[in-house]
C-alpha cells in the first residue's frame, strides 16, 4: 500500500470520485465480518451496476475478492461476460488473480485507490493491464482517493499486530 509511482493514464473525473466513495463504503462493510477492507464497484454508462467487498472470511472462499464478486454481479446484471464498456473502481490495486479476471472480462477500464507495492498486478509489481503479450489491455487510473483507501487498510492491519 502507498502511493503509486506511475502517473494516471486517464484524468480523474467526478464520477470516479463518487464511485470510489461507494467502493470505500463497500470496503468498510467488509470489516463487519473481519475481511480485509477492499471494496469495488462496476460502472456502466456512468451508473453503478455492481458493488461488492471482500468476502473471503465470510464465504470461506479464497477467490471472494471484491473485484471478482463485482465482475460476477456486473456480468449477471448485463447478461453477458464481456464488460468492455464497463469500468471497475476498486480501493486497492488488484492482485494477480483479480487482474486476470479483469483481463478475461475484457474490462473497459480500471480505476483504483491505493497501490499494492507487495502484490499489485496493474502497475506496482506486475502490469497485466498493459502487457503486449496478452490478448486484451485496458487503461488504468491510479491514486483516486488513495490516502483514504490506504488509511482504511493500515488501520485494519495495525489492529491485528
Amino acid at each position: 500500500m502507498g502511493s503509486n509511482p506511475t502517473p494516471s493514464a486517464m484524468s480523474v473525473n467526478d464520477s470516479y470520485i463518487e464511485a470510489m466513495n461507494a467502493a470505500l463504503d463497500q470496503a468498510r462493510d467488509a470489516l463487519t465480518h473481519d475481511d480485509v477492507p477492499v471494496g469495488a464497484v462496476v460502472l456502466h454508462d456512468g451508473k453503478i451496476i455492481a458493488a461488492r467487498h471482500n468476502e473471503r472470511e465470510n464465504l470461506q472462499d479464497p477467490t471472494a475478492h471484491a473485484e471478482v464478486l463485482a465482475l460476477q454481479d456486473a456480468a449477471k446484471h448485463l447478461g453477458r461476460w464481456r464488460l468492455d464498456d464497463c469500468t471497475l473502481v476498486v480501493t486497492l490495486e488488484p492482485c494477480v488473480m483479480c487482474a486476470g479476471a479483469l483481463l478475461n472480462s475484457r474490462i473497459g477500464s480500471l480505476v483504483y485507490g491505493a497501490a499494492d507495492l507487495k502484490g499489485g498486478a496493474t502497475a506496482s509489481l506486475y502490469n497485466v493491464s498493459a502487457d503486449p503479450r496478452l490478448n486484451h489491455n485496458f487503461p488504468v487510473t491510479h491514486n483516486v482517493l488513495a490516502a483514504e483507501s490506504a488509511a482504511l487498510l493500515e488501520q485494519f492491519f495495525a489492529s491485528r499486530r
